[in-house]
């Protein structure tokens, strides 16, 4: 039985399965990114919900695993060199289950390279603008009387949506025909942005219709549709 006690997380969230990997999460962009890819990728793990309405990113126990109180995070018990290994960042995260379990990263140095460079656009991009667009759409920033934070946001939303655009023209996926890690990070947010947010029309979504067909192909797939659900949310 793997002894997972060293670390101060599992006393917040004792591990049942200390053998599978450790998903401390919740069911936002980020979030999902990392259930969707173990749901992908049939990796064994036991997730746990880290509730915001509850300050559960600012436990001492999460900060432990994450000093940046950010999910996801992760303690696979079995990493490199058969050690536990702790893990924050959702881009890291989806690099390191592509390459533990060999799936949905090309095998070739070039093809991987390509893949972390679209994982890195939506880390750097996609991620922050689509957040604030929510922020000043959807949440306090709404009430703001001055729209041209919201409008500088919105723009350079398109201008991403644009790229996207224009790069899925013909393609199945971002990497073309396979699916991967830049899609797992990418189309949570672009889902995010016209669902949740509900800032479709805000931000002209009719206007990219392959980054629509790329995102309902990728709703579709059913490891996506139950990795969108964990953790789970607590049963009255």
């Amino acid at each position: 039985m793997t002894d997972l006690s060293a670390f101060p997380i599992t006393r917040k969230w004792p591990a049942q399965h200390p053998d599978r990997i450790q998903l401390y999460s919740l069911p936002t962009p980020n979030g999902v990114k990392a259930s969707i890819m173990l749901e992908e990728t049939g990796l064994p793990y036991e997730p746990h919900r880290v509730a915001f309405d509850s300050q559960d990113q600012m436990s001492p126990e999460f900060l432990s695993l994450n000093p940046n109180n950010k999910i996801p995070a992760i303690l696979d018990p079995d990493g490199p060199g058969g050690k536990p290994l702790p893990l924050f960042e959702s881009g890291a995260i989806l690099v390191y289950l592509a390459e533990k379990s060999g799936k949905f990263i090309p095998q070739d140095p070039a093809g991987r390279y390509q893949a972390m460079q679209w994982v890195m656009f939506q880390m750097g991009g996609i991620g922050p603008m689509f957040g604030q667009v929510g922020f000043f759409h959807k949440f306090a920033g709404k009430d703001y009387e001055d729209k041209r934070p919201r409008d500088r946001y919105v723009a350079e939303s398109r201008r991403l949506l644009g790229v996207l655009e224009r790069h899925l023209d013909g393609k199945a996926w971002i990497l073309g025909d396979d699916y991967g890690i830049a899609d797992i990070a990418t189309f949570p947010w672009v889902r995010n942005l016209v669902g949740f947010y509900g800032a479709g029309e805000l931000v002209g979504f009719a206007d990219f219709p392959n980054v629509k067909r790329v995102l309902d192909a990728f709703v579709a797939r059913p490891a996506v549709q139950r990795g969108l659900l964990i953790p789970a949310a607590p049963t009255a």
